[in-house]
């Protein structure tokens, strides 16, 4: 049997991520030194191959893309999900594009492009392509993950920030990798974890080492975003492949034996040492005292985003249809603003808001309800992967930008991916109605 055509789409997420550990090793920087750098005013020096390689990236996407694309066309094969791609596009439009000419400060530059091509073509993406976009992904993020624990030891400053001191490991250097941040890394960690949980290796031992240097990145990246996150995920895995069956267990004797005693056990002892601290603890006394110390302080302030934010509303204000344009948070307006260190929003909507008006704000409330609504809607299809990268991003988006669409850096990697797996299993339920009840991952054994 001939076997479907899968065209290239699976090699954008190891060229991205080939992109990011480039730019890494050429610039040659001191993790420890970063955030001094930004404090200063200055950034990392780019080598000269960097604009080469970073040519022949863009140049590899756009061709990929305009593939897949093409090929969709010349077959006349059906969108996916209409749904799906419409709002992904309504999305570029209302975000990117417009801002871009109708901004404050417009500004019009050929590689805004490169996002919706990429998005087109992930919009198309089938269950083949599926099948080799989860491996492939899986396989570069694994390579990546294991060449940042390489540097440690070539060279440590590079990938190990040892000047770190508000983690909940003290003493321990915060790690990296060859991503362009600790929380970057952090939010790679877990979409490592995540596919290799939704398409594990053939080899038990690949397997296990994969999930050995998967949540060692995670936990050295000592980000707390990106671990809260991975737990929301697996909660979302978890009640996606197991919730019925476990319900049955707990709830029928005859089904589980002692798990229902089990499970209504562990529940008391929570609730009586949840009980114990509020009636023997002086919790008035240590809230008071937290709130005094200078974690307290930070936390009552967001760690500095309430100034920020500030900020991103006065700049919404100036322009609420259309926002401040693209070049929001660069060098420059940082610096007039006397903001050295906010190169975002570090909130997705406040971002959106500021650099692209009330009418991108718009478009993001909707184009995050059609995610979630796949998300959920192929949940079982995708044995919880679509639910988990969607709570992903979600949270990330509280304190990050996951969804610009503005350069297709690490940001973009996991939204994305996001899409493809949308894509694909709408594509199924479309050739096979009977795909609403079946998956497409295979569980380890």
């Amino acid at each position: 049997m001939k076997q479907p055509r899968t065209g290239f789409l699976h090699w954008v997420f190891p060229a991205i991520l080939g992109l990011l550990a480039v730019t890494v090793l050429l610039s040659g920087r001191d993790l420890s030194q970063m955030f001094l750098q930004l404090e200063q005013g200055t950034t990392m020096a780019q080598h000269p191959a960097f604009g080469w390689a970073q040519r022949f990236v863009s140049l590899l996407l756009v061709l990929i893309a305009a593939e897949r694309i093409t090929n969709h066309v010349m077959a006349r094969k059906q969108l996916p999900s209409p749904l799906l791609a419409l709002s992904f596009m309504a999305y570029w439009l209302a975000t990117v594009a417009v801002p871009a000419v109708f901004g404050s400060h417009p500004r019009i530059a050929h590689e805004f492009l490169y996002t919706l091509g990429i998005g087109l073509a992930a919009v198309l993406a089938g269950p083949p392509e599926f099948d080799k976009v989860i491996v492939t992904t899986r396989n570069a993020l694994f390579a990546f993950l294991l060449a940042g624990f390489a540097m440690v030891v070539l060279n440590p400053s590079m990938v190990l920030d040892s000047s770190y001191t508000q983690g909940l490991l003290p003493g321990v250097p915060r790690f990296g990798g060859l991503a362009p941040h600790p929380v970057a890394l952090g939010m790679l960690a877990q979409t490592t974890l995540l596919c290799l949980w939704c398409k594990p290796f053939d080899s038990r031992w690949l397997t296990a080492l994969g999930w050995l240097v998967g949540g060692a990145a995670l936990f050295l990246a000592q980000s707390k975003n990106a671990w809260i996150a991975f737990f929301v995920c697996s909660l979302c895995m978890l009640a996606v492949r197991h919730a019925s069956s476990l319900w049955r267990r707990v709830g029928d004797p005859r089904e589980g034996g002692s798990m229902g005693v089990v499970a209504c056990v562990s529940l008391i002892a929570i609730v009586l040492a949840l009980l114990g601290v509020l009636l023997l603890g002086d919790v008035t006394e240590q809230v008071a005292g937290f709130l005094d110390s200078d974690e307290g302080a930070q936390l009552m302030s967001l760690t500095g985003r309430d100034r920020i934010w500030a900020v991103a509303v006065e700049e919404w204000q100036n322009n609420p249809l259309f926002g401040y344009g693209p070049d929001l948070w660069d060098l420059a307006f940082r610096a007039s603003i006397g903001m050295p260190n906010a190169t975002n929003a570090h909130n997705q909507f406040m971002d959106t808001l500021a650099r692209s008006g009330s009418v991108g704000a718009t478009a993001l409330v909707l184009y995050s309800g059609v995610l979630l609504f796949m998300s959920v809607r192929y949940a079982r299809a995708t044995g919880g992967f679509s639910l988990a990268l969607f709570a992903a991003l979600a949270l990330r988006s509280i304190s990050e930008v996951p969804l610009l669409l503005f350069g297709y850096g690490a940001e973009l990697f996991s939204h994305l991916l996001l899409i493809a797996t949308l894509a694909s299993a709408a594509a199924r339920a479309q050739a096979e109605p009977a795909a609403r009840t079946q998956s497409f991952y295979r569980v380890a054994s």
